[in-house]
């Protein structure tokens, strides 16, 4: 039995990665909504997927240093979707290319819990392989 980089469990708390966010990672497919990029992301955290977080994060925004650190002990815990905000924001501003997911995401940093409250804005926009959700930024409501 041959042991696989990618683990059973998909770390966004989908049934399985290769069901869940493995597509997206490997390329094989777009996430279809923000909230399918904001789990995906999350996977990509948990598994130190650089290159992932990079072409998924809006060129506008994008920091220019690596975004996962090889120094800090990071290890991540869970993810809880809080809402898919589309439905209020769509009735309110009508921007079809536009959408926000808050979260919470749990992890610790050397030894210690934390938690991270959070309300991602995504826009969606043209690339070579069609219409592609990227993350933009968010807002912390605590």
């Amino acid at each position: 039995m041959s042991k696989s980089k990618s683990p059973a469990a998909c770390p966004c708390g989908g049934p399985s990665f290769a069901a869940c966010c493995g597509p997206y990672i490997e390329g094989a497919a777009l996430p279809p909504t923000a909230e399918a990029l904001m789990r995906s992301r999350y996977s990509a955290y948990s598994l130190g997927i650089e290159p992932y977080l990079q072409a998924t994060w809006h060129a506008s925004t994008r920091p220019q240093d690596p975004i996962i650190s090889s120094d800090e002990k990071l290890q991540w815990l869970g993810l809880e979707v809080k809402s898919a905000l589309r439905l209020r924001q769509r009735k309110a501003n009508q921007a079809e290319n536009e959408d926000f997911v808050e979260f919470v995401a749990r992890f610790r940093v050397n030894g210690r819990g934390q938690r991270l409250h959070e309300v991602s804005r995504f826009l969606r926009e043209p690339s070579p392989e069609g219409l592609r959700w990227f993350y933009v930024d968010g807002t912390f409501p605590e």
